[in-house]
């Protein structure tokens, strides 16, 4: 993520906590630099560890605590791909209606858009009287690399 998205998610993410009144703690401050200082699509778990490796004070609750705030926010979006956790996408702000190509092998996310996807949106949403206000558009499949070299780079086993 470009460096001046990064600030201004981040500032409005504080703006956002603020006008909750929270308070922004050392351990939440390691979340929010991590989550905004990425544009990979990550789980829990991951950013815990992420967040560790900033400040190893952050707490699993911390984290668990956090993310429905990141959702709530409207800076970040909870994806459910079919398997027994979430994803979070830290790009959804700056890019709302991008689509995404996950493989149910190794986990790797592809982000994309498509002009004609969002033409084809707007043809179908015109026919039935509707206007688009966000879409969601997730593909399953399986990479060429593990069906190529037998290993992929993505894969955690």
């Amino acid at each position: 993520m470009p460096v001046a998205e990064t600030q201004s998610a981040k500032q409005k993410f504080m703006e956002f906590l603020a006008q909750k009144g929270l308070r922004i703690t050392s351990q939440r401050q390691a979340i929010i630099d991590t989550v905004f200082g990425t544009d990979k699509h990550f789980t829990a778990d991951q950013l815990l560890e992420w967040s560790r490796a900033r400040d190893r004070s952050v707490s699993r609750a911390t984290v668990y605590r956090t993310l429905p705030l990141l959702t709530e926010s409207g800076l970040v979006r909870e994806m459910d791909f079919g398997k027994d956790y979430k994803f979070y996408d830290p790009n959804y702000a700056e890019h709302p209606n991008h689509s995404h190509i996950i493989c149910q092998d190794c986990e790797k996310i592809v982000e994309f858009e498509s002009e004609k996807i969002s033409m084809l949106e707007d043809e179908i949403s015109h026919e039935l009287g509707f206007s688009v206000a966000t879409q969601k558009l997730q593909i399953t499949g399986t990479c060429e690399e593990l069906k190529k070299l037998g290993a992929c780079k993505n894969r955690s086993c």
